[in-house]
């Protein structure tokens, strides 16, 4: 089983809650001003940084497979929200690429990042439920 597909969440103190799941541990916590002590990232913040780590990995991979250095490149994500319901209406991810990336590889690593897991999984949404067990 893929260790991202069973998370086990337990509430360590104050706003902190922390997931495990394979041999990992992520820690999270609400900034100051929601009543934690902002010693980790809030969860929306990690799920924000999810889809730009997600794009890196793929420009990465890109890179790799072909032997072309990675040296100065970044990626850069921009989060525009919207007014009335404060959640992401748009998200703006830039690749910068260093000065002598193959012109001829250009269009073939923004298709290989537009390709990252992280925003397929948003373009087509899984279904969600919520269950309550007791006893445990």
């Amino acid at each position: 089983m893929n260790p991202s597909n069973r998370i086990d969440v337990h509430f360590p103190g104050g706003k902190r809650v922390h997931a495990r799941f394979g041999a990992f541990e992520l820690a999270t916590d609400q900034p100051p001003e929601f009543g934690g002590e902002g010693a980790a990232a809030a969860p929306f913040d990690l799920y924000l940084a999810s889809l730009a780590t997600c794009a890196g990995v793929y420009a990465l991979g890109f890179c790799q497979n072909r032997g072309i250095s990675t040296e100065g490149m970044r990626v850069v994500q921009e989060v525009e929200d919207d007014p009335e319901t404060h959640l992401p209406a748009r998200v703006r991810l830039r690749l910068l690429l260093p000065d002598g990336f193959p012109e001829k590889y250009r269009a073939a690593i923004q298709r290989s990042v537009d390709g990252c897991k992280v925003k397929k999984s948003l373009v087509n949404p899984p279904t969600f439920s919520v269950e309550l067990e007791s006893g445990v």
